[in-house]
């Protein structure tokens, strides 16, 4: 028998990140996940909204307020970024469950609209936000 046979193979490792080189469907991806859980909390904050708009104005003034602060208005610009990231990235997914746009080129390239497009829209929200007054 020789040498090599003797000796215990090594097993194979699972891929890990440090193995994977980044590529910008690995980000779609990652954000499409991290953008659907900042949602839930978005959801917590809506009903948070509308129970204290059912209790009455001293509530919802006080949601309001806290709403208002420079933190509450980072966590609404978060959450209006995750909406349209969302929506946008599950478009991009209806569109690959028809098996279209499947080919590495198409994907990039729509994963860069993806992208282009949550920013373009959550600048343009809160542009009408600030020059309306409701910010």
């Amino acid at each position: 028998m020789s040498d090599a046979a003797k000796t215990p193979r090594e097993r194979p490792l699972s891929p890990h990140l440090q193995v994977w080189r980044w590529h910008i469907t690995m980000a779609t991806s990652i954000a499409h996940r991290a953008t659907g859980v900042a949602l839930y909390v978005g959801v917590l904050i809506a009903a948070a909204w509308a129970i204290a708009l059912a209790q009455g104005p001293d509530a919802y003034a006080s949601f309001k307020a806290v709403m208002g602060t420079p933190i509450g208005i980072l966590v609404m610009l978060g959450l209006t970024l995750s909406y349209f990231y969302h929506l946008a990235n599950g478009v991009r997914h209806l569109v690959w469950d028809s098996g279209r746009g499947l080919d590495v080129k198409t994907a990039d390239a729509t994963a860069i609209v993806v992208f282009a497009f949550a920013f373009a829209a959550t600048a343009a929200v809160w542009a009408i936000a600030f020059m309306t007054g409701a910010v």
